[in-house]
């Protein structure tokens, strides 16, 4: 799960309180066509409709900003605004051209900008609406600050540069912004343009949450999940998300989803978790559209679907940004969605994601190396790359950082090590970690065996939906590992982890129609999940294929 915050800005004109003359603006607006306007009137009318759009521009930049300091998430924020000219008969045109001619103004200055910077009216230029916002700046405008400090933390029409980001993030804040507050939490959340200092970060969340800012609360849930700055208490998380959520915030409905996917907080609800990813995803909210698109990818809580995987993995890359798309391309060629697979053309976007801050491409490439997929076989890389995630406190580093020691990647093999990082994964939640830890007491690896805690280990993983764990569990069953041979649910399990694309369980499932075991014996399937296996590069199953001469 990631976080995600935003923050507010000031506005140097008064608020517009009188809600009659603004309907009478209105109607100005819907009853207006300037090229209707009589010739003899025309001037007057063209006074008239600066007057009301003046007002208007104000209306709209004091309305962004309210919903800044609220805590609503950009996407949101933009569509109000749309909606606002929309439903008003306003010709959005007509506003561009007369922000164009009116650049004497702080708010007029600031939309300018925005227009720029999300491409309303005109092609996205953010290195334009970075000029404009600190012009606005230097005449007062507060809510351009808010913009110019994000756009200072990610890059965008600009170096990154964390030290003003920081700057603004605390100017905003001493004038008591909630948005300030909050982004400056997630500067000394982050480091950026000062040291970590995760204690401070929860303090400020605690303050602009307890202002109403739906990030603030968000950020603040996301620090009680991870213990950062504070003791972990997943049910302080899971409530301060759905708090959030209850409130349409598309970051909070995320993060819930992911409370009920994980059992964060509250009983694993793969349904419930799948209704809220979709709900965020259409409003929006990019981290929701990717994680609808792996349970459709996976048939996690929904029917597998690949033809709406790939929409949402669509939808994910349109959103703009940057990294997400790169990594998500690379992910598409790594896994042959809606392209040939291309490994090669995967590991060189992986890297460029990496180089621009992608976590998640970062495991992928640890496993590249690990494996030699589209690239020489590099264990040094892996273990680096590896222990780089771990360092981070993520659990899927964590766990492959165990797998190099178990295995010897990039290090001496050291199975108490690896048992120690597969149950530091597994504690927070990895399935991963929690079956490669059940692998450790079933063989006695850096542990005593123990096969009944084995076989509840890998009752979890399955549980939580990983393959490798179904699979094992079907061992279990199989062999009689930790609790009684039940070669049906054997059967049953295997079938389920070769659906999910487990290739050891597609060969597992094979051996079992091949010799009739749980199932009626049926060498044509026996075959088929041989060639499914096989196809996924187990060499085990390419033997077994030769063997039997299909290959």
């Amino acid at each position: 799960m990631f976080d995600e915050q935003l923050d507010s800005n000031n506005i140097s004109m008064s608020n517009i309180n009188n809600n009659s003359l603004h309907d009478q603006i209105i109607q100005n607006f819907n009853k207006m066509n300037i090229k209707e306007i009589e010739p003899t009137t025309q001037n007057i009318n063209e006074i008239i409709f600066e007057e009301d759009l003046s007002i208007v521009i104000d209306e709209l930049v004091n309305s962004n900003f309210k919903e800044i300091n609220e805590g609503k998430e950009e996407i949101i924020r933009k569509q109000h605004v749309l909606d606002y000219i929309n439903n008003h008969n306003i010709n959005s045109q007509e506003i561009y051209n007369w922000l164009l001619n009116n650049q004497n103004d702080p708010n007029s200055i600031y939309l300018f900008g925005y227009f720029n910077h999300y491409g309303i009216e005109i092609n996205i230029n953010k290195q334009k609406a970075l000029e404009l916002y600190q012009k606005a700046i230097n005449l007062g405008n507060d809510i351009a600050q808010y913009y110019l400090a994000n756009m200072y933390i990610d890059g965008e029409g600009v170096n990154k540069n964390h030290e003003k980001a920081f700057d603004l993030s605390k100017k905003l804040a001493e004038k008591e912004y909630s948005s300030g507050i909050n982004l400056l939490g997630y500067c000394y959340n982050h480091g950026i343009g000062t040291e970590i200092n995760e204690q401070k970060a929860v303090e400020l969340y605690q303050q602009a949450a307890d202002l109403g800012n739906l990030l603030g609360i968000t950020n603040l849930g996301f620090c009680y999940e991870k213990g950062d700055g504070t003791d972990i208490n997943e049910q302080k998380a899971f409530e301060l998300y759905q708090k959030t959520a209850d409130l349409g915030c598309p970051c909070g409905l995320n993060n819930l989803g992911c409370c009920y996917k994980k059992g964060i907080g509250t009983d694993i609800n793969e349904q419930k978790a799948f209704e809220l990813y979709q709900k965020a995803a259409y409003l929006g909210e990019v981290l929701a559209q990717f994680n609808l698109a792996l349970m459709y990818e996976n048939g996690d809580g929904v029917k597998g679907d690949i033809d709406k995987a790939i929409y949402w993995y669509k939808r994910a890359a349109e959103q703009g940004n940057e990294i997400f798309s790169i990594y998500l391309l690379g992910y598409f060629n790594y896994r042959g969605i809606e392209i040939n697979i291309n490994k090669q053309k995967a590991l060189e976007l992986f890297q460029k994601a990496i180089n621009l801050g992608n976590n998640i491409a970062q495991y992928y490439l640890a496993n590249m190396y690990i494996d030699g997929e589209g690239v020489n076989k590099n264990y040094e890389i892996a273990f680096d790359l590896s222990k780089k995630l771990a360092e981070k406190e993520y659990s899927s580093g964590i766990n492959l950082l165990g797998y190099c020691y178990k295995n010897g990647i990039g290090i001496d093999v050291n199975e108490q090590k690896a048992f120690e990082l597969y149950q530091k994964a597994a504690d927070l939640e990895n399935s991963h970690g929690i079956s490669n830890l059940g692998r450790c007491y079933e063989n006695g690896i850096g542990t005593n065996v123990d096969e009944l805690k084995a076989f509840l280990l890998y009752q979890k993983a399955a549980y939580l939906g990983n393959s490798y764990g179904i699979n094992n569990l079907g061992r279990c069953y199989n062999s009689g590992i930790g609790t009684d041979v039940n070669e049906q649910k054997a059967f049953e399990l295997y079938q389920k982890a070769a659906d999910f694309g487990n290739n050891v369980a597609q060969y597992n499932l094979a051996l079992m129609y091949e010799n009739g075991k749980g199932i009626k014996k049926d060498l044509d399937k026996a075959i088929y999940w041989y060639e499914k296996s096989a196809g996924q590069g187990f060499e085990v199953a390419r033997n077994k294929l030769k063997e039997m001469n299909h290959m």
